[in-house]
């Protein structure tokens, strides 16, 4: 640690200022000497047990981390259920409850305003001169509204799952980071919609689904105007089981796909029953996929263009390709689409690798047989 941040650590301690995080912690024994009107100072008056405080909490965090460099300003927070005198000084009798301390005073005034990231980043930027901005993370979920409902849901014959949620929801804002998550596990999946409506901007689409509490889930059957309740768990795990049994997808937990992804059983069956894989192998796997149709239709035609490169290749194509799929899937810059084009693939390919091996193991009895023939007589 420089010099500096030990100075700056030690004079922290001497005031007896804390941190979680990038939120200054405020007790009695240091209040003053933070809200001393040299600062813009915003303070959250919140209690342990307080479902919507702990809604805020991420939101806080992420501006009082925006504003941590800002000299100017502080980011707060007092635990009124612990310290009551400091809650009771300033009127307060529900919790969350925000204080306003402007710079040049150490009067509070009541915070009116919104209670999302944007809402806190415009006041204190108003409020202090100042111009600090929040990189926004990419959204794994499609934000709807009344004008593109029907497109994205309805026309394009998809399997979708749509969140009626509101900003103030407290409930949806918890939902809302494993809702994203399982955005990212199918956005790989062109037959999958994880999206969501702000159904208090978009009355006409909220009214038409009869939408009354926050959040509210739809399950909407491809091409179909009439959803189905989504009840399942609002978990991860219980979204990922509920839409791979709908969308007949294999998606895991962690994003990936499971082993039978991609996977034809009367390919596969070809594969095994046959020995190299030769123009006849080819013909018969083509005769197959000629009489599949959806998902197994696509992957039938993966499995022709993977017997194709191996009669052109040689056996050690299975190898050297399943390699450089491995690779290309550990890479953060190909998109999910085509991480999932090449986990299908590998997953397809493993299918010949699996011959080869009963081959060996095959291989491997027979000699042990000959062998012990040999000894025997």
């Amino acid at each position: 640690m420089g010099l500096w941040k030990i100075a700056v650590s030690i004079a922290a301690v001497a005031l007896g200022v804390v941190k979680a995080g990038d939120v200054t912690v405020l007790t009695p024994d240091n209040f003053d000497d933070v809200v001393d009107g040299s600062k813009h100072v915003l303070i959250k008056f919140y209690a342990p047990w307080c479902g919507h405080c702990k809604s805020m909490a991420p939101t806080y965090e992420t501006v009082a981390t925006a504003f941590k460099k800002t000299s100017n300003v502080v980011v707060a927070e007092v635990d009124a259920d612990s310290h009551k005198e400091l809650g009771s000084k300033f009127g307060v009798t529900g919790f969350p409850t925000l204080k306003y301390f402007p710079k040049g005073s150490t009067d509070a005034e009541d915070y009116k305003g919104g209670r999302g990231e944007d809402d806190f980043l415009s006041f204190l930027n108003e409020k202090a001169g100042s111009n600090v901005r929040i990189a926004k993370a990419p959204s794994h979920v499609v934000a709807l509204t009344d004008a593109d409902f029907d497109a994205e849901v309805i026309h394009s014959k998809k399997h979708a799952i749509v969140e009626f949620y509101a900003p103030w929801c407290g409930h949806c804002k918890q939902l809302a980071p494993t809702y994203e998550e399982v955005g990212a596990i199918f956005e790989g999946e062109g037959d999958v919609l994880i999206a969501k409506v702000d159904a208090t901007a978009n009355a006409e689409v909220a009214k038409r689904y009869n939408v009354k509490g926050y959040p509210t889930l739809f399950y909407f059957p491809p091409g179909l105007d009439e959803p189905e309740d989504y009840s399942n768990g609002r978990d991860k795990a219980s979204f990922v089981e509920f839409i791979n049994e709908q969308a007949g997808t294999h998606r895991t937990v962690d994003g990936g796909l499971t082993a039978e992804a991609g996977r034809v059983e009367e390919l596969d069956l070809i594969i095994s029953e046959n020995g190299d894989i030769t123009a006849s192998v080819l013909q018969k796997s083509e005769t197959v996929v000629d009489g599949l149709d959806g998902a197994s239709a696509k992957y039938g035609a993966l499995y022709v263009k993977a017997i194709k490169k191996i009669i052109a290749k040689g056996p050690k194509y299975v190898d050297s390709e399943i390699a450089r799929l491995e690779g290309l899937l550990e890479n953060e810059n190909v998109t999910a689409q085509k991480k999932t084009l090449f986990a299908l693939r590998k997953n397809i390919l493993e299918a010949f690798k699996t011959k080869e091996n009963n081959d060996k193991e095959e291989l491997s009895y027979l000699t042990r047989y000959d062998l012990i023939h040999l000894n025997c007589t």
